[in-house]
């Protein structure tokens, strides 16, 4: 899913408010991190996740892989932060801006 500007700008709003799910430390991205986070899109939309000062991997190619992953959107990495955004199939919650 190709977001535009407009819409990653309401997504990262929308996130501002929440805490980060998971941690990302020095073991990278593991199978388990991406099993956790596709479990978690189970019940929101969006998901932020820490990149801990230990992990070596450039943030934003890793946020890049898990939404690869877990067939998720990459919103955007701020700094050590990252946003992950997958609607539900059924009734999403979120209605993002008209492109």
């Amino acid at each position: 899913m190709n977001l535009t500007s407009k819409q990653r700008a309401y997504l990262r709003g929308l996130a501002n408010h929440t805490e980060a799910l998971f941690q990302v430390g020095k073991s990278s991205l593991t199978p388990e991190l991406t099993a956790a986070v596709q479990e978690a899109f189970n019940t929101r939309e969006i998901i932020k996740l820490s990149v801990l000062k230990n992990c070596q991997d450039d943030p934003r190619e890793l946020g890049e892989m898990i939404a690869e992953r877990t067939g998720a959107t990459f919103v955007c990495s701020i700094g050590k932060k990252l946003i992950l955004y997958k609607p539900f199939k059924e009734k999403p919650e979120i209605i993002l801006p008209k492109a």
